[in-house]
């Protein structure tokens, strides 16, 4: 499998199937050729062009699913610790300490369910992506249950866990190799992805990927 991180928290799973996580690029485009979309929650710089995969379909919380079947598009919806396959590809959704707003337009909006992150499964690898999310000790049963290979962490603070509480939630997934996201987009969540790299690569056997928006790794 490879994964690719196009910036902020949209990454692309290359497997049997092609999965695109938060499709926001904050500069470029989002890649147009996936097989499936899996948005997080409903805020703008997540839900990003979620509306332009008209045929793909769209897992994402029960709330927006809806608002999208009545757009004509194609969505699972799902709620916090259900479980779905989609074209042979597992989403169990995980919970996220956030909020969630669907910007429906520039002028509405409205409640878009409860914030997530998801685990993924696909050709016998596990990735977990946490979402907009804080810190919280319930992260071990995500190891227990799951046993990710791959976690993929905000770090950016102010909106979700800073380096310091990732260090934490890094420990708590157990994944060997976590991912940082969700952090330089802009000005309020700029963060040293090395320090947090020094530290979590110092205290424990983890191993930090940073990644530059447009590269790929393959696992």
């Amino acid at each position: 499998m490879k994964i690719t991180w196009f910036g902020h928290s949209c990454f692309v799973l290359d497997g049997s199937k092609r999965v695109v996580i938060d499709p926001f690029v904050p500069e470029g485009k989002v890649p147009e050729d996936v097989d499936i979309v899996a948005v997080t929650h409903g805020h703008g710089d997540h839900f990003g062009d979620t509306l332009s995969f008209s045929s793909a379909p769209v897992v994402a919380v029960n709330e927006i699913a809806r608002w999208l079947q009545s757009k004509g598009m194609t969505a699972e919806g799902m709620n916090i610790g259900g479980t779905i396959e989609v074209e042979g590809v597992r989403f169990t959704m995980t919970p996220a300490l956030h909020s969630s707003w669907l910007e429906a337009s520039e002028e509405h909006g409205f409640y878009g369910g409860v914030a997530a992150g998801f685990v993924i499964r696909m050709d016998g690898h596990v990735i977990y992506h946490a979402g907009d999310t804080g810190l919280f000790s319930d992260m071990n049963l995500i190891r227990e249950l799951y046993h990710p290979d791959i976690a993929i962490l905000p770090i950016g603070g102010r909106f979700t866990m800073g380096p310091d509480e990732a260090l934490m939630a890094a420990e708590f997934v157990g994944a060997g190799t976590v991912i940082p996201m969700h952090y330089n987009t802009f000005p309020p969540i700029e963060q040293d992805a090395d320090r947090f790299k020094k530290m979590l690569e110092r205290t424990t056997d983890i191993r930090v990927q940073i990644l530059s928006p447009g590269e790929t790794i393959e696992i």
